[in-house]
């Protein structure tokens, strides 16, 4: 069945708890149609087996009994962001941060935003309302106790957001999120809503509240609107693809969202018996991360979420009909 389209009104500009919201310094200019565009560096913090493309292949029961990688691979990418003076968001699983509070308190020392990936990596459409909500509020609350910082932020597993369940953004108002990052304008087997904003937006919810909305990074070409600059993709394209799919957004003012996971850096990593369309999603390009990373660091500038959504202001407002 094919899902149904959104219904987005624009409207004019429109211009949100009490552990400390981090600030995290990016030097502000004068100019902001002038400067610089500041592009979102993120990170979803997961184990190597909680990829929704091996669900069918790895029981959430038997999680316990994989060897944990994500706390050696997180901090690869935390000495690669302090090698190149890079402050990020990194969007953390509440399971992992059950288990390894150690390395949320370590992200947020080291400068870096806290922000939410919800607890189970369970898909945001599989879940009813009330499960979503027990889940958002249960990974939150685990974030900041290990950070001692507010968490604003929100990215759905497998960007699970769409057209079927936009629901779950009221609840993520409710719970006190500031922005989300899971509406995907692409076409996709397990994710994506077609025809919303490739821009960043606030987004009026069907209850009345206010989110930000910052959806990752997509290039029109013609009639087709395609995904770059995270996951797979980054990982699949050549370097100078995905380079020059930056440079554009920077050209209509865009900034670029790279999101990266740290299995994504870790090419000894178990293999999983997996169909292979899902071991091809997970494994090919995983050795040229890091390496795509630095040298994308080096030329375009970078920050967290927080910031670009900041940066950003004002957003202009999109209500749900």
């Amino acid at each position: 069945m094919a899902r149904p389209e959104p219904h987005l009104i624009e409207a004019p500009p429109s211009p949100s708890r009490a552990l400390p919201i981090p600030h995290i310094d990016v030097t502000p200019t004068a100019d902001d149609r002038s400067a610089p565009i500041l592009n979102a560096m993120t990170v979803d913090v997961e184990e190597h087996f909680q990829v929704s493309g091996f669900e069918g292949s790895v029981r959430r029961e038997d999680w316990d009994s994989h060897p944990s990688r994500v706390a050696e691979n997180t901090a690869r990418l935390l000495d690669l962001f302090d090698e190149v003076g890079i402050r990020a968001t990194f969007f953390v699983l509440g399971w992992i941060a059950e288990r390894h509070p150690a390395l949320v308190r370590a992200i947020a020392e080291r400068g870096h935003e806290v922000a939410s990936h919800g607890y189970s990596h369970r898909l945001v459409y599989s879940q009813s309302p009330g499960e979503f909500r027990s889940e958002t509020e249960r990974s939150k609350k685990l974030l900041e106790d290990a950070s001692g910082r507010a968490v604003t932020g929100y990215r759905a597993a497998s960007f699970s957001i769409d057209a079927r369940n936009l629901w779950a953004l009221d609840v993520l108002a409710e719970a006190g999120f500031a922005y989300d990052s899971s509406l995907f304008p692409v076409r996709h087997d397990r994710y994506g809503m077609p025809g919303a904003p490739r821009h960043p937006y606030r987004i009026r919810t069907k209850g009345g509240a206010l989110l930000a909305e910052i959806p990752p990074s997509t290039i029109r070409l013609r009639n087709a609107v395609l995904p770059v600059a995270g996951g797979g993709y980054l990982r699949l394209y050549p370097l100078a693809l995905t380079s020059w799919a930056i440079a554009r957004l920077e050209k209509e003012r865009l900034p670029a969202v790279v999101y990266v996971h740290p299995w994504e850096t870790d090419p000894a990593q178990p293999r999983i018996g997996a169909p292979l369309l899902s071991r091809a999603r997970h494994y090919v390009g995983i050795g040229g991360t890091l390496s795509k990373l630095r040298r994308l660091a080096r030329r375009f500038r970078f920050g967290p979420m927080s910031a670009v959504v900041e940066r950003s202001a004002p957003l202009p407002e999109i209500t749900l009909a």
